[in-house]
């Protein structure tokens, strides 16, 4: 059955009225769920979607686009629709991404304001926006301007191409030609209750700052009582929008924790099983007893292969990498870089989610600084170890 505190299921209601403020909505064709424009007697000008458009047609940017036709479709609204949704699914893949880096950078430094950096207050209109896209996440330090660097000091360089100018941006328009002063009508059940309508900047701000983004393992209970958005509840936003042509279907977290708990631990009997020692292995909590070399131990559970066609947002196979890692902790062959093992902390896999818990206190590990704002050396072991893991 479903757990019924699943943090990792699709929230309806921010999923919605994240539609609402792009402008599309969710209608059920040929019994597939797709994502289009609203209908026309529903659409605001406010919306991104329209506000896009309507930049689109007034400076004619599609002549700029090549290979329109089969990139696009032959009609003109077609074309513009799908342009405008395209760079649409663009920009808030950007913006999600940027609220869900705040909340870490929040969290590992005790919870320090200042930190935050997706609000009103830095975000005046999309032309801030559009440099925190392109003059702060995709420029090191040393090479960001000295006003737009003291603004935005406290973030750090990614090293990702979803902060690069996209050959469609390059071809038609940025976020920054977007009208920041236009307002949204709030959506029907909008989590936001003090106003009908927002500037729609400021209606994405706000709309986001209702949520907490912070990871439910680590997360402290808020006073706010803000409901969880985490990594893999972004993950099916993701995965819902950006198959929006098709539609799409996501499995939910407790069946891919499930079936990756199942066949995982299936298949590391079934590899143990081709060593002469472990020829009568019949069932994985037999395995720890038998276990004498570590090293060798990891090398045959890394040498595990998935594989997951269909990928989506990648939800399945970082559920399965949690169960490795799970697994490892729990036959007792978790080791440090330097070698050591990992004997005072528990690693398993709660709700869909990789929980590291003391062993002796029973308190959740946090990677955070300390109050003076230094790096804990075991703490840093620790997140370096589980990090490396992830990268074999």
């Amino acid at each position: 059955m479903p757990h019924t505190n699943d943090s990792n299921s699709l929230d309806t209601g921010f999923y919605n009225e994240l539609l609402h403020i792009i402008g599309l909505e969710e209608r059920k064709i040929n019994n597939k769920k797709i994502i289009l424009r609203k209908e026309e007697e529903n659409r605001n000008s406010a919306s991104l979607i329209e506000n896009t458009i309507n930049i689109l047609e007034t400076e004619d940017r599609l002549k700029h686009v090549n290979n329109l036709e089969k990139r696009y479709g032959t009609k003109h609204e077609a074309q513009i629709e799908n342009v405008a949704i395209e760079l649409n699914i663009m920009w808030i893949n950007r913006i999600l991404f940027l609220k869900l880096l705040e909340s870490q950078l929040v969290q590992y430094h005790n919870d320090s304001l200042e930190y935050e950096f997706l609000n009103i207050k830095n975000i005046v209109d999309f032309d801030d926006l559009n440099e925190l896209f392109f003059e702060i996440l995709a420029k090191k330090n040393d090479k960001r301007s000295s006003g737009i660097k003291e603004k935005f000091n406290k973030i750090p360089y990614l090293n990702s191409s979803l902060f690069e100018i996209s050959q469609l941006e390059d071809e038609t328009i940025r976020i920054n030609s977007l009208k920041s002063r236009l307002k949204l009508p709030l959506s029907k059940n909008s989590i936001l209750k003090e106003k009908k309508e927002l500037p729609i900047l400021g209606y994405i701000l706000n709309f986001l700052n209702t949520y907490d983004f912070t990871s439910e393992g680590a997360a402290k209970i808020q006073e706010e009582n803000k409901n969880l958005i985490n990594a893999s509840v972004l993950g099916l936003i993701f995965e819902k929008i950006n198959g929006y042509k098709d539609g799409s279907y996501f499995t939910p977290g407790y069946i891919t924790m499930y079936m990756s708990r199942e066949n995982i631990r299936s298949a590391v009997v079934q590899k143990f099983r081709t060593l002469p020692k472990f020829k009568t292995l019949a069932k994985f909590s037999e395995l720890k007893d038998l276990i004498e070399n570590r090293k060798q131990a990891n090398e045959i559970i890394n040498s595990l292969k998935i594989c997951d066609p269909a990928v989506g947002s990648g939800h399945f196979l970082v559920s399965a990498l949690n169960e490795i890692i799970a697994i490892k902790s729990e036959l007792g062959i978790l080791e440090y870089q330097n070698g050591n093992r990992i004997k005072n902390y528990k690693v398993e896999v709660v709700n869909d989610e990789l929980i590291v818990t003391d062993k002796e206190t029973e308190e959740l590990f946090e990677y955070s600084l300390n109050k003076k704002g230094n790096t804990v050396d075991y703490k840093q072991d620790l997140q370096k170890t589980l990090f490396h893991e992830k990268q074999i």
